[in-house]
C-alpha cells in the first residue's frame, strides 16, 4: 500500500475548494498505479493521466497566485477562451484527469467492498470492469472499448495486485485493504468535489474518443 499511502490527499476545507499545488503533488504519484495492473494495455490510461497532469501544471506554474485553486483555473479559462471553453486548456485536461482518477477510486472502493467473481475470487476483473463502466466507458468509442476488454484478460491476480501496491513487500491482504480504505477518504472527497465543480460550472463534455 506504500504506493498510495506515502502521498495522501489533503482533507478538503469546508468550502470544498481544491488547492491546485497540493492536488498536483498528490496526483503526480498516481500514474505508476497502472503498472500494478500488470498489462501494457493500461499504459494509454497511465499516459493520459500523466499528460493531463503536465498540462494543468503548466497553467498553474504560469501564475500560481492566480490559480491557487482548481476553480480559479476554470473561472479564468472561461473568461479567457469564451465560446471555446470548456474544450480547451487545463479545463479540458482536468475533465479527463478526473475520469482517470474516478477509475482508480471506483476500482479500489470495489476491492475494499469485497466485490468478487464467485468463480474466480482471486481475479480483479470484476473490480476493473466496474471502474471502467462507471468512469470511462461512455467516453470511449467501440475500438477503445474493445482494447479495454482485451486488457481485462491480462489483469493480475488480486494477491499480486495488492503486493504490487505494497511495492513488493509481503503484507497481509487485510492490512493492505485497511490502508486502501484510509487513502480513499480524502481521495474520494477530492474527486467528488471536482465532479461537483464541473456540474455547477456546466463544464462537462460528453464526446467520445
Amino acid at each position: 500500500m506504500a504506493l498510495l499511502m506515502e502521498h495522501q490527499f489533503r482533507q478538503l476545507p469546508a468550502d470544498k475548494q481544491v488547492e491546485t499545488r497540493p492536488f498536483l503533488e498528490a496526483v503526480s504519484y498516481l500514474p505508476p498505479f497502472f503498472d500494478c495492473l500488470g498489462s501494457a494495455v493500461f499504459s494509454p490510461i497511465k499516459a493520459d493521466i500523466a499528460g493531463n497532469i503536465t498540462k494543468i501544471k503548466a497553467v498553474y506554474d504560469s501564475n500560481p497566485s492566480r490559480y491557487k485553486t482548481l476553480q480559479h483555473i476554470l473561472e479564468a479559462e472561461k473568461e479567457m477562451h469564451g465560446s471555446e471553453w470548456p474544450k480547451v486548456g487545463a479545463t479540458l485536461a482536468l475533465m479527463w484527469l478526473k475520469r482517470g482518477l474516478r477509475f482508480i477510486q471506483v476500482m479500489l472502493q470495489s476491492l475494499v467492498d469485497g466485490d468478487k467473481d464467485e468463480n474466480n475470487p482471486n481475479l480483479i476483473r470484476v473490480n476493473i470492469t466496474k471502474a471502467y463502466e462507471m468512469a470511462l466507458k461512455k467516453y470511449h468509442g467501440w475500438f477503445v472499448q474493445k482494447l479495454f476488454k482485451a486488457a481485462l484478460y491480462a489483469a493480475p491476480y488480486r494477491s499480486d495486485f495488492l503486493k504490487a501496491l505494497s511495492k513488493g513487500r509481503e503484507v497481509k491482504d487485510e492490512e493492505c485493504l485497511d490502508k486502501v480504505r484510509q487513502f480513499l477518504v480524502n481521495f474520494t472527497a477530492t474527486i467528488d468535489a471536482i465532479y461537483e465543480m464541473y456540474t455547477k460550472m456546466n463544464a462537462e463534455l460528453d464526446y467520445t474518443v
